[in-house]
């Protein structure tokens, strides 16, 4: 428990709520205003809740390339991709941000799967692998910059170290960048993407060092945001999560996941059933946005006439109305279907964080 961070953090109004075992703000009371600061200035999200995994060794690369859908090969010290760790039948464990440092890579893992993926990663080091592993989370702490304004509040701050712009795209680019600078007295390690299409940053620092962090981004200009509307921007972009989107009844390709995924670099994991999936055409759903005219349990199945074509996995209610994700049976259609859910019904949209080919998935 960082009792610094919460301190603060109740003072700006926060809500608290324990998530992984971390107490995070749940919401503040300026829900209209930090949505305002996404779209067009900056707001700032305490994604410390989120596990932070650092696998060092001399085998650490060649290890991860074997474990998860991405090009670790490629990757130089200082850049980053996103990766999805998945059985051995192609189906999702989770979707990872993976940092590549000078001597280890750290993962950025979603909240409830660290220990999973700890236990999950130690099952294939065998006796000869030089890799180690380490759970940092609660020795570090994470915060994501959203908005438009993110570069200008980090000059404010003092940042001159070179650092690419923020800007509009996947979750993390293909090769996004980040740096350890010295910002506003502060050892931060800056990456590009907030973790959503929205144009932002992803800061990690020692944990001793996070409320002063925290204080320094929101007296910058920076409005708190919690939780609930991470979640709702998640939703309404696309983002899928385990529990939700991510589970073992859905492979990487049916999530939207496309990006993450090498289709050159070789066997790894769950390889043989994905690249077969990729070759025959074989996804028999894939993950949509839904407009929503009634609210609908998680679970409900989408209807076309009497036939079950998908399933909401995800609701969240916005200005416009109710949003879900939803999988969709790729034979009943895709953007501009209308379904049944529920006692209301549905239309189906794509969503900007979502990718359903290999256009621009390789280098």
């Amino acid at each position: 428990m960082n009792q610094e961070l919460q301190n603060l953090q109740a003072a700006a109004g926060a809500v608290l709520t324990e998530i992984a075992g971390t107490s995070v703000p749940s919401h503040f009371s300026n829900e209209s205003a930090a949505l305002q600061a996404v779209r067009a200035g900056v707001a700032v999200c305490d994604r410390s809740h989120w596990g932070r995994i650092l696998i060092s060794g001399a085998d650490r690369i060649r290890f991860l390339h074997n474990q998860t859908t991405n090009d670790f090969n490629r990757l130089q010290p200082g850049q980053g991709c996103d990766t999805v760790f998945v059985t051995s039948t192609g189906r999702t464990v989770d979707l990872v941000t993976a940092y590549a440092l000078e001597d280890a890579v750290l993962l950025l893992v979603s909240p409830n799967r660290r220990q999973h993926l700890m236990q999950w990663m130690d099952r294939f080091i065998f006796f000869a692998d030089q890799v180690d592993l380490k759970d940092v989370t609660d020795s570090t702490a994470a915060l994501s910059l959203l908005g438009t304004e993110s570069d200008a509040l980090l000059q404010k701050l003092g940042l001159d170290e070179a650092i690419a712009p923020s800007e509009p795209s996947r979750i993390a680019h293909p090769h996004a960048t980040h740096h350890l600078v010295n910002l506003a007295g502060i050892e931060t390690r800056i990456a590009t993407g907030s973790g959503l299409a929205t144009p932002g940053y992803t800061l990690i620092v020692n944990r001793e060092q996070a409320a002063n962090l925290w204080q320094q981004l929101t007296t910058a200009g920076a409005l708190p945001l919690g939780e609930q509307l991470w979640e709702r921007l998640r939703i309404e972009q696309g983002r899928p999560m385990p529990d939700a989107e991510l589970t073992e009844d859905y492979n990487p390709l049916e999530a939207g996941l496309w990006h993450t995924i090498s289709f050159s670099k070789g066997c790894y994991i769950g390889q043989e059933t994905i690249a077969r999936l990729d070759t025959y055409k074989g996804l028999k759903q894939q993950l949509w946005g839904v407009r929503l005219s009634q609210p609908a349990p998680l679970g409900e199945p989408l209807l076309v006439g009497a036939e079950k074509v998908g399933k909401l996995t995800s609701l969240t209610e916005t200005e416009a109305g109710l949003f879900g994700l939803a999988y969709v049976r790729t034979k009943a259609g895709g953007a501009g279907l209308t379904v049944t859910v529920g006692s209301g019904t549905g239309e189906i949209v794509d969503l900007p964080l979502l990718t359903r080919d290999r256009t621009n998935t390789e280098p």
